[in-house]
């Protein structure tokens, strides 16, 4: 998780230079903020992240020779990974879900105003998944409709504790730390302590793979 002492520090991704100039333009304007670099296709992203060890990538999904999912799973299996939002023009299911699976933290098409940009990258550092409550319901009815997932969500989940289940329930939900202590009355380092168990319990990266999860059990 990216800390708020210094700049939140940005690597852009993308095949298409004037995307990028677009972005850095936007971003490096903005206080709390730092583009310390570019990649122009996924198979540069282990060394540019090597180079400037940034916290959140804006990952675009389509690029001539690595794309962006596979991009982002192999960012995300490395230590101490940065989290990725995956920046596209292609909403697909397959893309969405595909992309979450590989761990992006959160999922914006390129149309969404610079605002909520911003927004989502500081939030996606902090460790809220950003998706629009319109593209979570219709990859939940994918996920539940298909065969097995049901099964195999509470097969899972069957390995955590009770309370544990209180907790992925409330992450599912959307819950912040500190709504999570004050509604299951911990503290908000024992629901932290509770939420990387629950992620290494399950093989999991991130609280948004933890809501699909708990949303093909049917327990959110």
């Amino acid at each position: 998780m990216a800390r708020v002492s210094r700049p939140l520090r940005v690597l852009l991704v993308d095949d298409d230079a004037l995307v990028r100039a677009g972005l850095s333009m936007m971003l490096d304007g903005i206080h709390g903020i730092s583009v310390v670099g570019e990649a122009a296709d996924g198979d540069e992203v282990p060394a540019a992240a090597d180079a400037h060890a940034p916290d959140v990538v804006l990952m675009d999904l389509r690029m001539p020779r690595v794309d962006g999912i596979t991009a982002t799973r192999r960012l995300r299996r490395r230590p101490h990974p940065p989290e990725v939002i995956v920046l596209t023009t292609f909403d697909t299911d397959e893309n969405i879900l595909y992309a979450l699976r590989a761990g992006a933290g959160g999922f914006l098409l390129k149309d969404t105003p610079p605002a909520q940009i911003v927004d989502a990258i500081r939030r996606v550092a902090a460790g809220d998944p950003i998706l629009s409550p319109r593209i979570t319901r219709r990859l939940m009815d994918r996920a539940v409709s298909q065969a097995g997932a049901y099964e195999r969500a509470r097969a899972a989940l069957a390995s955590l504790s009770p309370r544990e289940n209180d907790v992925v329930v409330a992450v599912a939900r959307g819950r912040t730390n500190a709504e999570i202590a004050a509604e299951l009355f911990m503290s908000v380092t024992t629901v932290k302590a509770h939420v990387s168990s629950i992620l290494r319990k399950l093989d999991l990266d991130n609280r948004t793979q933890i809501a699909l999860l708990t949303h093909d059990a049917g327990l959110a």
